[in-house]
This record gives structure tokens, sequence and C-alpha cells, in this order.
């Protein structure tokens, strides 16, 4: 028996069923994914060099890339510091060991 995400449960033969029909052999559709991915970053390696080293376009395909990776860098900076700034500072220990010993002596006293 699979159990899907959804809590649905099916049995092998359905499965398998389903993905001979397809002509795939007993393969998990995580399996699926994951050849998907790497066909595709595969190919995205091989048109990205050759658009660097094989084509006049090579000058705006760096000046793209450096834009897009920069961009990345600073957006994560600048959500580092929005969170920075708008998250309250914590209590200082002093405050929060008071509380706690507020909270000893009430319990205490009711003993």
């Amino acid at each position: 028996m699979i159990r899907t995400n959804l809590g649905k449960i099916y049995n092998n033969e359905s499965v398998n069923v389903f993905y001979e029909q397809r002509g795939i052999d007993n393969l998990s559709r995580d399996t699926l994914i994951g050849v998907t991915i790497l066909i595709l970053s595969v190919i995205g390696i091989v048109t990205y060099n050759w658009l660097l080293f094989f084509t006049e376009w090579s000058l705006i395909i760096l000046k793209i890339t450096a834009f897009i990776v920069v961009t990345g860098v600073l957006a994560i900076f600048a959500w580092i510091g929005y969170t920075l700034a708008t998250t309250p500072p914590p209590k200082p220990i002093e405050e929060i060991e008071k509380e706690l010993e507020k909270e000893l002596q009430t319990q205490e006293e009711k003993k």
C-alpha cells in the first residue's frame, strides 16, 4: 500500500498500472520529479555556457547574471535589516529573574 500526501491509500497494482500506461516502470513520483529537475538543470548549464562562450551576447549575459546575484544578496540583507528594525528588543534578564522570583513566592505562599 502507498499512502499519498492527501491521505488516500492506493494499492501497488493501481500505481504500477498508472506508470505502465505512461511507459514508466515502477518509478515513484519523487524519482520522476528528481530526474526532471536534473535534466532541466543540465540543459540550463549547457545553454548558459553556450550563451556565455560561443555567442556575441556574453557581456550582456554576464551583466544579467551579476545583476540577479547582487540583487538577490542585497534583498536578503534588506530583509534581515527590516526584521531587525521591526522586531522589539527582548526583555532584560533582570526583569525575567524578578518575574520568576515573584512566581516562586506566590507558589510558596499558596502552599
